[in-house]
C-alpha cells in the first residue's frame, strides 16, 4: 500500500483468520466502524498519486487532533472502505471525516474542482465537487461482524474487476496483513459471498 496505512490495530488469528481483539460493543465510545466514502459523482481520481498523498497527509492531520485507529483500508478510483476505532471516550467520526474531506478539498480544488457542476445547494453549505455529501458507516457487531466487513474490504478491488487477485492491488491494508501472518499471500475469495452485499455501494 502506498502511504496511506495509518495505525493497524493488533490482531490474533485461528487457523490463518482474523479475528478482532479489544471489540468494543455498538452505541458505546470507542466503538469500531466500517465506512464507505465516494467522490461526487463517481469521479475516478482517489488513486491518483496527488491525491493519495494529500488524503494521507489530511488523515495524519485529523489524527493529530482527533486521534483514531486505522484497522483497515482500501482505495479505489471513486470510493474507499475503511474500519476504524475511536477512542474510548470518544464517539465523533463525522467530525473526523469533515476535516479529512475539507483538508483534501482546500488541496485539490485546484485541480479536481468541477465549476460547472456547483449549484445553490453546493454554494450554500460551502461543499466543492470532489465528494459525495453523506458516507456510509456500520457499527461492528462482534468479531464476526468485524471478520466479514475486513475481508469484504480487501476483496473489493476483486469485486470491481480491477484486478484478478486481492494481492495484486496495492492501495490496501492487505498487504500488511499478509507480513503480520493474517492472510495468506494467495487468499482472494470471500465466503459467503451473499451476504456481503449492501456495504454502501451500489454493486
Amino acid at each position: 500500500m502506498h502511504r496511506i496505512t495509518g495505525m493497524v490495530r493488533k490482531t490474533h488469528t485461528t487457523f490463518g483468520r482474523l479475528l478482532m481483539s479489544n471489540y468494543r460493543r455498538a452505541n458505546t465510545k470507542g466503538g469500531t466502524y466500517f465506512f464507505t466514502v465516494v467522490t461526487y459523482r463517481r469521479q475516478r481520481f482517489l488513486c491518483d498519486e496527488m491525491v493519495r498523498n494529500v488524503l494521507h497527509d489530511g488523515i495524519k492531520a485529523t489524527q493529530a487532533t482527533r486521534p483514531f485507529t486505522i484497522d483497515a483500508w482500501v482505495l479505489l478510483p471513486d470510493h474507499l472502505h475503511t474500519i476504524w476505532t475511536l477512542p474510548p471516550d470518544d464517539a465523533d467520526f463525522g467530525i473526523r471525516w469533515a476535516m479529512i474531506k475539507r483538508f483534501v478539498t482546500k488541496q485539490c480544488a485546484p485541480e479536481l474542482k468541477r465549476d460547472t457542476w456547483m449549484n445553490p445547494s453546493k454554494l450554500k453549505r460551502k461543499e466543492s465537487t470532489l465528494w459525495q455529501r453523506r458516507f456510509w458507516e456500520h457499527q461492528i457487531r462482534d468479531e464476526s461482524d468485524y471478520q466479514k466487513h475486513m475481508d469484504y474490504l480487501h476483496y473489493n478491488p476483486v469485486k470491481h474487476g480491477l484486478v484478478e487477485k486481492v494481492a495484486d492491488w496495492p492501495y490496501s491494508t492487505f498487504h500488511r496483513y499478509v507480513r503480520q501472518g493474517i492472510y495468506g499471500i494467495d487468499w482472494a475469495s470471500v465466503n459467503n459471498e451473499q451476504e456481503l452485499k449492501g456495504f454502501g455501494e451500489s454493486d
